[in-house]
């Protein structure tokens, strides 16, 4: 039969695929507003936002829930909508959350709020969403959403640089308490994401790093990219890292699951 093009699952399916864009520029954490950088970054995929392989995993994986379907269709029509993590990521993400049948998560990195959603759609009445991000003009657009959802009280929004919210649950005492969480924010940061997201994930708890190809920049980091190196030095470490074990894997721009010893 004929090839349907990539936005034709329906259409929309495939936003959260497209190519890379702009990184964040200095001063984003000190809550500065820029048009497209927010907390959660644009992706590629290694397989192609137009070929039938990536058209076919859609067609034969996507089970979306109908609030979800909206708010990715809203995040299309936005400017910034290719920073939206992709759908069958997000999928991905939400059934491990219920595998290991966890009830905190941490998500650093909200943009309109889809992979929020989608997380707590598969949390128990009494899970929590602790949502990072300093954009609220973006988040805004999934927020009623979630309300329409049935969810809404399951997601705490904190918007602020996500090292201030990790610090705060550090001194409240909430180390080892949360079993998954999520690290899509400015790349520079990341290493010190994950060391506070690794005090902060209790034993068999899962720490997910989204962008970890960065556009396949990682296999020459050019001298002055902070954030390429920043990604590829956190690469490092944690094929190194003993406290955790590791898979990498080909999911888009890359995934690495570190899952706390």
């Amino acid at each position: 039969g004929p090839k349907m093009p990539l936005f034709g699952v329906p259409k929309e399916v495939a936003v959260g695929t497209a190519m890379l864009g702009v990184a964040f520029a200095t001063g984003m954490l000190a809550g500065k507003r820029y048009p497209c950088l927010g907390f959660g970054t644009p992706r590629s995929s290694i397989i192609g936002k137009n070929s039938a392989l990536q058209q076919y995993i859609l067609d034969h994986s996507l089970r979306e829930h109908p609030v979800l379907k909206k708010l990715r269709l809203l995040t299309a029509d936005h400017p910034c909508g290719r920073m939206m993590v992709s759908c069958d990521q997000a999928q991905f993400m939400a059934n491990l959350v219920k595998l290991i049948k966890a009830e905190k998560v941490i998500e650093i990195g909200v943009f309109t709020g889809y992979n929020t959603l989608n997380m707590a759609l598969v949390l128990p009445d009494n899970g929590k969403v602790i949502a990072c991000d300093i954009n609220e003009d973006y988040v805004k657009i999934g927020k009623p959403l979630w309300k329409e959802a049935g969810v809404e009280h399951k997601i705490d929004l904190r918007i602020k640089p996500a090292i201030h919210t990790l610090d705060e649950l550090l001194a409240s005492g909430e180390t080892e308490t949360f079993d998954f969480a999520f690290i899509d924010a400015d790349k520079e940061s990341y290493n010190e994401y994950y060391e506070k997201c690794l005090r902060l994930v209790k034993k068999g708890g899962i720490i997910a790093i989204d962008n970890v190809f960065w556009n396949g920049k990682v296999l020459k980091p050019r001298r002055g990219d902070l954030a390429t190196q920043s990604i590829h030095h956190l690469n490092e470490k944690l094929l190194r890292d003993t406290r955790i074990n590791i898979s990498m894997l080909p999911v888009h721009d890359g995934l690495t699951l570190a899952f706390k010893l």
